[in-house]
């Protein structure tokens, strides 16, 4: 992994707390001109560490409240069941986020819906379609007490 310097790490901080601050204002909270903020920026989204810049919307607003973790189990663990499992999953708009996990549950799932009665439709039309599902554990989350989309910059 290439090595980071200071600046490159502030410029990494920056953006994750606000991905509209132009160049020139970057530049200005580091004590730089443009060419040399630019040129980093443009390196660091080639060697990765920046992948992508994205608004963060308030789910309450469009209309989708409810956050459900679901825990999911499979019945058969062979890699067929697995990779179908992942590609029908990338097709629902409701799944934010999926992880394949270690232990006893095979995948957890974030979702976000609009109600109860969504969820019920959603897990009833949707995900219970998916082949080789075994079990399903969904937990509600009754208020978010902590929500940070940054990584911390060592």
């Amino acid at each position: 992994m290439e090595q980071l310097d200071e600046i490159d790490k502030k410029i990494l901080r920056l953006l994750q707390e606000d991905a509209k601050l132009t160049t020139k204002e970057l530049a200005a909270q580091l004590g730089l001109t443009l060419s040399p903020v630019y040129e980093r920026i443009k390196r660091l989204e080639g060697i990765g560490f920046i992948k992508q810049y994205v608004a963060v919307l308030d789910k309450n607003l469009l209309g989708q409240p409810i956050t459900t973790f679901c825990q999911v189990s499979m019945r058969y663990h062979d890699k067929a069941f697995i990779n179908k499992f992942e590609e029908e999953i990338k097709k629902l708009a409701e799944v934010q986020e999926c992880y394949h996990m270690a232990g006893q549950v095979d995948f957890l799932l974030k979702i976000h819906v609009g109600s109860l009665d969504e969820y019920h439709n959603f897990v009833k039309y949707k995900l219970s379609e998916i082949e080789n599902i075994g079990t399903l554990n969904s937990t509600f989350v009754l208020k978010e007490i902590k929500r940070n989309l940054g990584y911390p910059v060592h």
